[in-house]
């Protein structure tokens, strides 16, 4: 029996195994294209309303010393912020989230005012709580708004030009496209979401065809067989692959559809194109197969499911690694990290995001680094598949 015929058989049957237990075939399938899209839409819309509540409606803003300063009293209100008698306990209020912002004005705010010098107002915040973000931001413009009209006013009313306080007009060209502008939200979620989709796609195949065939001593005749070790475990990642292919393509089909039936502008920022999609897969690929060959490699060598799925609290964490980091320390995007698995899936996708173009160059390093460690843990997969006691449980 040549080696592909062998590969074909042993993939054949690993799928044909798994399709048998139907509900980890639709957990394994259906888990990510379902769970993905609604995550990300709901916590999408929820914020959406929070912003355009906090925004569009009326807040109240707790002022000690109204009475100060009822010009900027009537200031606020008119921009929606109506101060309210503040509690006694104020900070306490704030630390406990009874209150998302306050205003203090100062009691020398008239005195100083009528002296045509700063008078102080205090913002009291914590600015831990991200639910004050909005409120704080809103108070914040209001009075950095009033304090320009009303310095501006006092220069005409001494004669001076207005202008003569304001030596530059700072303006701001946004050179975005709109395809990237339109991908800011896909650019945050979508790559640590499709390379954990890929990565980890096919681990329960790849654990149960081999940890869980060598505790159910069912690993020993495949391996007693005439056989290449070669080719029984390519067919065992190439069963595992095309699940973990199923899965993307499923992911990617899901958010399609669900930003197109959301009437959110954050499910809309999720649409994807064909072509796009087509290139997040060719992405995803090596990824794919860097994850299979790496849990074949350690299912191999767990003597049941329970050590093998022991792996998983840290292997979930590796996609991540780029994410977070580039989170804290954001990166230009240069030629070498192209090389770095995880990190140049991360910046392969955020192109596509932005629909910016891929140079040949690039592709040839992504996709030789890449391919070279899927090789590599195909190799060390093999070589554990030819020690003898692998067939042993126990």
């Amino acid at each position: 029996m040549s080696i592909m015929s062998t590969l074909f058989t042993v993939m054949r049957k690993e799928l044909r195994d798994l399709s048998r237990d139907r509900r980890t075939l639709a957990l394994t399938l259906l888990m990510g294209p379902l769970l993905y899209p609604i995550l990300i839409l709901g916590m999408g819309k929820l914020a959406e309303s929070r912003v355009k509540s906090q925004i569009e409606q009326p807040l109240e803003i707790p002022t000690i010393g109204a009475e100060n300063a009822p010009n900027l009293v009537r200031f606020l209100a008119a921009q929606g912020l109506n101060a309210t008698t503040a509690p006694k306990d104020l900070n306490q209020a704030i630390s406990d989230q009874r209150i998302d912002v306050a205003l203090r004005i100062s009691e020398a705010f008239d005195e100083r005012w009528r002296d045509g010098r700063p008078a102080l107002v205090e913002i009291l915040q914590d600015s831990t709580r991200r639910a004050a973000d909005v409120p704080t931001a809103r108070l914040k413009a209001a009075l950095q708004t009033y304090n320009g009209q009303v310095g501006s006013l006092r220069l005409m009313a001494r004669g001076i030009d207005a202008q003569v306080a304001r030596p530059l007009d700072v303006a701001t060209q946004d050179l975005a496209s709109a395809e990237a502008k339109q991908g800011m939200m896909l650019s945050m979620l979508l790559p640590l979401l499709l390379t954990i989709t890929s990565f980890l796609g096919g681990a329960y195949l790849v654990m149960d065809t081999t940890a869980g065939e060598r505790e159910r001593q069912s690993l020993e005749p495949l391996l007693a067989t005439p056989a290449k070790r070669s080719a029984i475990v390519s067919g065992k990642i190439a069963a595992a692959c095309a699940v973990g292919i199923a899965s993307l393509v499923l992911t990617l089909v899901a958010f399609k559809i669900s930003a197109q039936l959301s009437d959110s502008s954050v499910g809309r920022q999720l649409n994807m194109g064909l072509g796009s999609m087509l290139q997040m897969l060719l992405v995803m690929l090596p990824m794919l197969l860097i994850g299979t060959s790496l849990l074949t490699f350690l299912s191999a060598a767990s003597k049941s499911m329970k050590e093998a799925q022991s792996h998983m609290t840290w292997l979930m964490l590796l996609p991540m690694l780029p994410s977070y980091a580039l989170l804290v320390y954001p990166l230009k995007s240069v030629v070498w990290q192209y090389a770095i698995p995880f990190l140049s899936q991360n910046q392969m996708l955020l192109k596509v995001i932005r629909h910016e173009h891929i140079s040949p160059t690039i592709w040839v390093i992504y996709l030789g680094a890449n391919l070279g460690l899927a090789a590599l843990l195909w190799y060390a997969a093999i070589h554990r598949y030819r020690q003898e006691r692998l067939a042993i449980s126990g």
